[in-house]
């Protein structure tokens, strides 16, 4: 019984919020056919911006898709044109591999890139300006897989961060970093860009989104020793 009366209830009150509606949109219409000559300017009005606004926002929104499509194909098309098999990095010289960072860098970007590798290059290879605007140095180090990157080495960079001024240090190889020279880098904000996350670059990750895999990833003994029997050291 009690159920049957909150159901009854219920439905005298939805039957009277229906008949509230009903009595102010009837009010309304009333309002709108005696008053019409004097509200027709302003609903007219309401209905050209309404329709200015929405076309509007599809005019923006359609050219967000376009150019979004077509940064995609043209991010696309750079990664085609500017990929190298590890095979094709490791016969580079220092500075075809030089060159090589630098591409991936504006690829990704950056600006104002150029290289600065020589006898007299005060510890950086590669320069310039990441998307964000902020400036980086960059080391880089073409040694053959079987090779490890030694903390003195991410030392000279600290150094060379420090001469120019720069706000990111990254250190590029195509190999790996010891133990040691990794935690360093990890310690002291250094882009780690060992052999396995070249080959995520170049294939197409952005610079910044391998510092959030700085430290990791380098293989494991099985990876390094078949790497070993492969160049017989």
């Amino acid at each position: 019984m009690a159920g049957r009366r909150r159901g009854a209830a219920a439905r005298r009150r939805r039957a009277a919020r229906l008949k509230a509606v009903a009595a102010g949109g009837g009010l309304v219409l009333v309002l709108l056919v005696v008053f019409w000559s004097a509200v027709w300017p302003y609903i007219t009005g309401a209905l050209v911006l309404g329709g200015a606004g929405a076309a509007a926002w599809w005019l923006w929104r359609t050219d967000r898709l376009v150019r979004g499509r077509d940064r995609l194909w043209r991010q696309e098309e750079a990664v085609k044109a500017g990929h190298r098999t590890l095979a094709e990095v490791d016969a580079m010289t220092g500075t075809e591999f030089e060159d090589l960072v630098a591409s991936l860098c504006r690829r990704d970007g950056c600006t104002q890139v150029r290289r600065v590798g020589g006898a007299n290059d005060n510890g950086a290879d590669v320069v310039g300006r990441l998307p964000d605007g902020r400036s980086m140095v960059i080391q880089c180090k073409r040694y053959a897989p079987s090779s490890t990157i030694a903390s003195r080495e991410l030392r000279d960079l600290l150094g060379a961060k420090v001469h120019f001024g720069a706000d990111l240090a990254v250190f590029v190889t195509t190999t790996r970093f010891s133990r040691p020279s990794e935690r360093f880098a990890v310690q002291h904000g250094i882009l780690a860009v060992h052999r396995d996350h070249l080959a995520l670059w170049n294939n197409g990750a952005s610079l910044l989104s391998l510092s959030e895999v700085n430290g990791r990833g380098q293989g494991d003994s099985r990876h390094r020793a078949r790497w070993k029997r492969a160049y017989g050291r």
